[in-house]
């Protein structure tokens, strides 16, 4: 079967927070000046990724799946998820800050949304000077200080604030609070799923002028109240190799960094593997065929792959596998 390098077309999502960075820095043609979010693969009903290349352009990921399922996911995929497509990856611009928010865990997601929890991670592409993220607590929290900060609205006072620059990685488990904040440009690998209590949004209005909808009954038993220093992930830069970043239960993640090309035997494993390309351009290349991508654009290598060649004197790349 001829399952070469798969890339998708992006689903861009305007949002009230978007700005113009998904264009100006990574090559997205937008139409409009509040766009958010670039799903660049995605298993999501109702934003299914469709196919932008090769003999299977035009093709949904949920019907490529139906149609070679071990080929595309592997088997040992297979056997965890079935075939609902494991992770979700986007391209986020916060043009301004996002909710400040929180994700279900697996057992909350699946009892109440029937869907899979949300653990993330972020690696910063972009900030401006001053941008920060909001990550955790920064002291230990009852459940009574919390529900009392969202009612004097003082719950920015609890959260612990992480400047940001190109690079920085984090990784936020289910239940740890969050937000992205202004000016900030990053890569996010998730779990496929698109569950989000918010808990404070700034006192902002939607389009229409309401206030956004708060989920602070749904997010009290969800919320880890600790405050735990367990984010910042730390990682090794070692040129033309595969820098382990991320490896937990949903997705393992790794950094590589270009300028000769390097081939990696994959006849083991079993897993599909997605790159992300965050600088540069590079050329990848499996058993079948072969697709460029430059920054911003992502791709997917089959399962059914036995090696995988990237071909570039510069670039920088998520390698993302489950």
């Amino acid at each position: 079967m001829n399952l070469y390098p798969i890339k998708f077309y992006p689903i861009l999502k305007e949002r009230l927070w978007g700005g113009t960075k998904l264009g100006t820095i990574l090559g997205k043609e937008l139409e409009s000046d509040l766009v958010g979010e670039s799903w660049e693969i995605s298993g999501v009903n109702g934003d299914v990724s469709i196919v932008a290349n090769g003999p299977h352009k035009g093709t949904s990921l949920t019907n490529l799946i139906d149609e070679f399922p071990e080929a595309i996911l592997g088997k040992s995929v297979l056997e965890r998820f079935g075939k609902e497509f494991p992770i979700l990856i986007k391209f986020i611009d916060a043009q301004k800050d996002l909710s400040i928010q929180l994700h279900p865990n697996d057992e909350l997601a699946r009892k109440r949304h029937n869907s899979f929890g949300k653990t993330e991670m972020w690696y910063v592409m972009d900030s401006d000077e001053d941008a920060e993220l909001i990550i955790g607590f920064n002291e230990d929290v009852t459940e009574e200080i919390y529900t009392e900060s969202l009612k004097n609205n003082s719950l920015t006072d609890l959260l612990n604030y992480e400047s940001v620059s190109e690079g920085d990685t984090y990784f936020i488990n289910a239940g740890k609070i969050h937000a992205i904040g202004a000016g900030v440009l990053i890569a996010e690998i998730q779990q496929t799923s698109d569950q989000t209590y918010r808990v404070y949004d700034y006192n902002r209005k939607d389009a229409d002028g309401n206030p956004r909808e708060l989920h602070t009954e749904l997010s009290l038993d969800a919320i880890d109240y600790a405050k735990k220093d367990d984010f910042k992930v730390s990682y090794e830069q070692k040129m033309n190799a595969a820098n382990p970043m991320v490896n937990c239960p949903y997705f393992k993640t790794n950094f590589i960094s270009l300028n000769q090309n390097i081939r990696f035997d994959v006849s083991d494993r079993d897993c599909f593997t997605i790159y992300m390309c965050i600088d540069g351009d590079v050329l990848i290349e499996n058993d079948f065929g072969s697709i460029l991508i430059k920054k911003g654009e992502t791709v997917l290598v089959p399962a059914s792959s036995s090696h995988i060649l990237l071909n570039s004197e510069q670039a920088k790349l998520l390698e993302i596998t489950v």
